[in-house]
């Protein structure tokens, strides 16, 4: 993981190009190099040391004219460097180089032969190529200056004031100057009628397995993200059995505001339960308030559920890495493949509920991605993804939208997903947390965070801002006080119009109350009788 910054143009100072990846510098605090091609075209990097530690430093050169910078992991390098691309010449043993090979030997048409996590820009001479992972686990943006250069960066940050517009780059795509943006990820479960596959359970646990072993590829060592819920729960699961196999102990990590906390509490169980070497962090409502300014200019979003789950995990990031961890693995995707958020329920019909799991996962990018990759890497930690993983989206995108919907089984969420590991044989999980109800992470680490972060941010906008926030925020106008809160620190640090655009909020759908904390809806058992009113204006 690291940040990328190319400028496609000449006449860029140098110094200045520097300064402007440096803005990032938190991304990869290992190593930072940059190189200036002979069209004049620039390359920066800043690096974060996973893979080939000591001959990995980028941009690389491919074996001709081609140069390359790339954030992220590709799964399936050995396999490529022992097949197709086994008559090239490696220069170092990192994941990252087989890219600029692929597009030695095939030009623009290699994408689809990738199996990871990317970001990357290739330029050979006065062409290049761009390109994103298919879900975007990995942020990328483009824009362009007013001298017509042409910007690639993982974060807004770089080329915010440089550029007269920019915008979030789509997943799933490649650019060039020939063809423009070009969709090379089609996955057949884009078509809603598409979801008829018979449910096979071994085949869900096998294949989620199979994820999550490739991205236990590390030179450095690996925890997990442990919640306590069962998407973080499953994972942990299985990277402990996976290291306890090469004699390896899974180090677990997680957060609350006290250790009553209820994910503090379900962490604790799974924990003892795996044998992992458990840490648990806690932080305080002031604490959280205090760091929300630097948070948003690190998530680059105004998102009401985004800053409220991102703040837990930035703290919980930086007592991560102070223990010398620098890989994580973390369990997103996973409520919105199965249906597992709680509106989920109320989907009027099974078809209805099929083009919500496939626009969901469509959107991860804007949402549950953003955070985990920004909230991590403001501290220089990668969050690797196995629910997000390609051939397991492949399989569960297309089971049968019936054998999802809680409502067939009583209205337990991601129910095939608990039965495909409620195994009775070297069980993976305690059967209390296996069937645990789903509890949003900015409700699970205690429920007080959200509660008071609503109150405070409420005490720091009027009644009169608030009602002529159409004035100052036409687009994307914030409708309570909290979303203006958020919204107007968002302002003071990416003031233009380009930068608002690249955020979309996360709204549930299917219930009255629209605050998007897992509360708010009326399945919730525990739900606090203020923030569960249809009528609450926050």
């Amino acid at each position: 993981m690291c940040g990328i910054l190319a400028i496609i143009g000449k006449g860029k100072d140098e110094q200045l190009v520097r300064t402007l990846s440096k803005r990032m510098s938190h991304r990869g605090p290992d190593e930072s190099d940059l190189l200036i091609t002979a069209n004049g075209h620039i390359l920066s990097h800043e690096r974060l040391s996973i893979i080939d530690l000591h001959s990995g430093r980028q941009p690389i050169k491919g074996c001709k004219t081609a140069y390359m910078v790339h954030n992220g992991e590709i799964y399936n390098h050995q396999a490529l460097r022992d097949g197709i691309l086994k008559h090239h010449t490696f220069r170092s043993k990192s994941d990252s180089e087989v890219i600029v090979h692929l597009y030695e030997e095939f030009g623009y048409d290699f994408l689809h032969l990738l199996d990871g996590d990317f970001a990357f820009v290739v330029v050979d001479g006065d062409d290049f190529i761009a390109g994103r992972d298919p879900m975007g686990v990995k942020p990328l943006y483009y824009g362009l200056d007013e001298r017509g250069r042409i910007y690639f960066a993982s974060e807004m940050k770089p080329i915010a004031d440089q550029c007269k517009t920019f915008s979030t780059f789509p997943p799933g795509h490649y650019y060039t100057p020939k063809d423009g943006f070009v969709k090379y990820y089609r996955p057949e479960y884009e078509d809603y009628k598409k979801a008829d596959k018979s449910l096979d359970l071994d085949l869900i646990r096998e294949t989620l397995i199979e994820a999550t072993r490739k991205r236990l590829m590390s030179d450095v060592p690996i925890g997990v993200l442990l919640s306590g819920g069962l998407d973080s729960s499953l994972t942990s699961s299985i990277a402990a059995r996976l290291l306890a196999a090469q004699g390896k102990k899974l180090h677990s990590f997680s957060i609350g505001l006290d250790k009553d906390a209820p994910d503090a509490v379900a962490a604790r169980k799974v924990a003892a339960f795996l044998d992992t070497e458990h840490h648990e962090v806690h932080f305080t409502i002031e604490q959280g308030i205090e760091i929300l300014e630097k948070l948003i200019w690190h998530l680059e979003t105004y998102d009401v559920t985004s800053v409220r789950a991102s703040t837990p995990m930035y703290f919980l990031s930086k007592a991560i890495t102070q223990q010398g961890i620098k890989v994580v693995l973390s369990g997103e995707g996973a409520d919105e493949i199965f249906g597992g958020y709680l509106y989920f329920r109320n989907a009027p019909s099974t078809e209805d509920f099929q083009k919500e799991t496939i626009e969901r996962v469509q959107k991860l990018f804007t949402a549950d991605l953003l955070r985990a990759d920004k909230s991590t890497m403001a501290h220089g930690l990668e969050a690797r993804v196995p629910f997000l993983d390609k051939a397991f989206l492949d399989m569960a995108m297309l089971i049968e939208a019936r054998e999802k919907q809680p409502k067939t089984y009583d209205g337990v969420e991601k129910y095939i997903l608990r039965k495909a590991f409620d195994v009775e044989e070297q069980p993976y999980l305690p059967k209390e947390v296996l069937w645990r109800q789903k509890e949003q992470f900015s409700d699970g680490v205690g429920y007080n965070w959200i509660d008071q972060l609503i109150e405070y941010a409420s005490s720091q906008v009027t009644d009169e801002q608030l009602a002529t926030a159409a004035e100052r925020f036409p687009y994307n106008t914030p409708a309570t006080k909290e979303a203006y809160f958020y919204r107007d620190i968002f302002h003071k640090h990416y003031p233009q119009v380009s930068a608002a655009q690249t955020v979309r909020k996360w709204i549930p759908k299917w219930q009255e109350n629209q605050d998007p904390s897992g509360r708010a809806n009326a399945a919730h058992v525990q739900a606090d009788t203020e923030i569960a009113k249809p009528s609450i204006v926050v």
